[in-house]
């Protein structure tokens, strides 16, 4: 479908097509969207990941484009009334610029932050990071896919030597014998993946899941493991330590294409299956057949999610099925590996190009010298005025307000008030704050709280690339532009650089064009693992999307790795010994029951788009705590009762809904919800001493009739 012009209608409105891609998550569907005297409607569009299909999402993902909550001006908080004020953007823009300014001045640079989302297009994720290193000179910078994909993507560089969510095509799934899913649900959280799914068992695969629910996705499962929440890593070793007995392990892969195997033998030979079986709860049998399937199945994959990633040990988790992969010999096998599920749309791309606090452009080290003077050249700065790494992201908003913390922080796409753990506390931070900015389409719980907030564009209405789950570089095309006094962040940027340093230079330095910034990322990316050199929006246009890494405009790009030799300096995987230890919080007398969050299928992240459309709204209208029936009844709760559940950081309360489905020593909240509902005013932030990933999917709770 191409972006051309129709003929006018009746109202002598031309109508308008623009192929694109859904704004919600990681799989980044197809679709077309459509222009006319009726508004803006959305129509499938055959790609690659979704064939044609969309989820309820992205079918009524335009009703946003022009909804009554649209933020349309500026808003500036008055400091006589306290309440938030249009103004224009030469008064917002004017505020923030004195209050940072002053904020530097008396507290040093490091005193202003920056905080990202995972939702940007490449380019944006580019210049915020180049932003808050160059314009502000900080090195406290961090964004929300901290708490979505850095577990998965540290045990993807210490063993692999690259962080790509998919290192093959999506559509290996729906080929492959064996499937192993571990703490993932796209059945809810991303739909049309559920076709592959659908294939791979039509061909005669195996699915088997591994979830403390039975979601809609482990209904489809021909094996539903179902471990007490934050034992993922004991079912691992226990199925690595069966596939030695039985003699599963590809010997000559482990010799030829590895590292450090023999630690990780020893280290797996304490994980018996009838122990395993005892802290986690899944039946031996259970545990035999699985490795089975694996250690026989001639094309498997094992794929890890949020579920198993979002802990204190999260890192290790990952690390443990990655080891059962390669012991099995299935990464860089054709058909076969190990992957991730990426959640957020461009959480890929996201954090390659500069948002993490300890990154650069192409997926470099902040604290690599040769890195440094490569972006710094291309940047056009002194290497050594570059900032060093900042903190990961719950460190960083935790310290807000605080003597030694930041005094003012720039929120770009990101709504931490619903989404960061012990919410509670983070939004006390956020007030502690002297200057709070949020650039939104909609004014977020964040939003709400801040000094100066600046309406954004919207999906729609600019160009840029996003990167999907598969590292598949696509090409988002703007519908029409946004509403007259609404700004792209590019601009936003471009105009706060300018007010910031001299305006000449920061007009070189940060243009507005989205063309322009992503040829300044191709070379910044070129030679760092993550490279886009090769990459330009005229090759996007020309193909389904183009895989990274992709170093030569006039070479191939790869849609699978590891084919002949992984991204270390030898070549080879590394194995890590990891070992099962408890969650942060364990449960007692006074907190029995373990807490575990996730999604639903109507909403998205922290809801503030989701919420806001009717037809979501009605099939997932508020919060609510699931319990197993058993549960209920030992508490005297029945369906629907106000419950409220209480950990030793806060509280929620919604109704309660009764689930045969859920382990009866545990209770499940979705976290879209502000207010009383708000499932992280629960939640743990003991976070992963390597990745920064808090412990959102179990604490300690108790529970009682409200």
């Amino acid at each position: 479908m191409t972006d051309g012009a129709r003929p006018a209608t009746r109202s002598g409105r031309t109508p308008r097509e623009v192929a694109t891609h859904c704004p919600y998550c990681a799989l980044q569907c197809g679709m077309t969207l459509r222009e006319d005297e009726a508004g803006v409607s959305v129509l499938p569009r055959q790609f690659p990941t979704n064939r044609g299909g969309l989820c309820q999402k992205g079918w009524t993902s335009a009703e946003l484009l022009d909804h009554p909550d649209r933020l349309t001006t500026p808003l500036v908080r008055d400091p006589a009334s306290g309440e938030l004020r249009p103004a224009t953007w030469d008064a917002a823009l004017d505020r923030i610029a004195t209050g940072v300014r002053a904020i530097q001045d008396s507290s040093g640079r490091d005193a202003v932050a920056v905080f990202g989302g995972g939702g940007l297009t490449n380019e944006k994720a580019y210049a915020l990071g180049k932003f808050a290193r160059v314009a502000l000179r900080t090195r406290n910078i961090d964004y929300n896919g901290r708490f979505c994909m850095s577990s998965a993507a540290a045990a993807g560089m210490r063993a692999f030597g690259i962080d790509r969510g998919l290192p093959f095509p999506l559509s290996d799934l729906g080929r492959a014998d064996t499937l192993l899913l571990v703490g993932a649900n796209p059945a809810e959280t991303m739909p049309p993946l559920v076709r592959w799914l659908t294939e791979q068992r039509q061909r005669g695969g195996k699915l088997i899941v591994v979830d403390p629910r039975v979601t809609a996705t482990a209904r489809q499962a021909d094996l539903h493991l179902q471990p007490l929440p934050g034992t993922d890593l004991a079912v691992a070793n226990a199925l690595l330590h069966i596939a030695l007995t039985e003699g599963w392990v590809d010997q000559a892969y482990v010799a030829e294409r590895t590292t450090g195997f023999d630690a990780v033998r020893r280290s797996v030979a304490a994980w018996w299956p009838a122990r395993a079986e005892q802290l986690s709860g899944v039946p031996v049998a259970d545990l035999e057949a699985t490795a089975r399937a694996l250690g026989t199945g001639g094309r498997v994959i094992i794929l890890t999610a949020r579920g198993a990633e979002q802990h204190a040990k999260g890192v290790d988790t990952v690390t443990a099925y990655v080891n059962l992969a390669l012991a099995l010999g299935l990464p860089g096998r054709p058909g076969s590996g190990y992957g991730c599920l990426t959640g957020q749309g461009n959480g890929q791309g996201g954090r390659e190009h500069g948002q993490k606090a300890d990154q650069l452009p192409g997926y470099r080290r902040i604290d690599d010298p040769a890195a440094r003077e490569h972006v710094a050249g291309v940047w056009g700065v002194p290497a050594d005025e570059l900032p060093g790494p900042g903190v990961p992201a719950y460190q960083l908003l935790d310290s807000l307000g605080t003597a030694d913390g930041p005094r003012a922080l720039l929120v770009f796409g990101s709504n931490p008030v619903v989404s960061a753990p012990r919410a509670a506390r983070i939004e006390g931070r956020l007030r502690d704050l002297d200057l709070l900015v949020v650039a939104d389409l909609l004014l977020s719980e964040t939003a709400a709280l801040a000094d100066v907030v600046l309406p954004t564009a919207q999906w729609a209405e600019e160009d840029g690339t996003m990167t999907n789950l598969e590292g598949r570089v696509l090409r988002r095309r703007a519908l029409r532009p946004p509403p007259p006094d609404v700004r792209t962040d590019l601009a936003i940027l471009a105009d706060l650089a300018a007010r910031l340093g001299d305006a000449e230079t920061a007009a070189a330095r940060f243009p507005t064009d989205p063309a322009t910034v992503f040829g300044e990322l191709r070379r910044a990316s070129a030679g760092g693992i993550a490279d886009y050199a090769g990459i330009t929006w005229e090759r996007i246009d020309a193909a389904d999307g183009v895989h990274w890494p992709c170093p030569d405009a006039d070479g191939p790009d790869t849609p699978r790795l590891f084919a002949d030799r992984f991204a270390t300096p030898d070549g080879r995987a590394r194995f890590h010994p990891v070992d099962h230890r408890p969650a942060a919080e364990e449960v007692c007398a006074t907190y029995p029951l373990h807490f575990t969050t996730g999604r639903v299928l109507a909403q998205y992240q922290s809801g503030t788009q989701t919420r806001r459309v009717a037809a979501l709204r009605r099939a997932a209208a508020e919060a609510f705590v699931e319990l197993h029936p058993d549960l209920a009844a030992r508490l005297g709760i029945d369906d629907g009762d106000p419950v409220r559940v209480t950990s030793r950081r806060g509280e929620l309360r919604a109704p309660a809904r009764l689930s045969p489905g859920i382990r009866p020593d545990t209770v499940f909240a979705p976290f879209h919800w502000p207010g009383a509902g708000r499932a992280n005013s629960v939640t743990n932030d003991a976070v992963d001493p390597i990745s920064g990933m808090p412990e959102f999917k179990i604490c300690a709770v108790r529970v009682e009739k409200a």
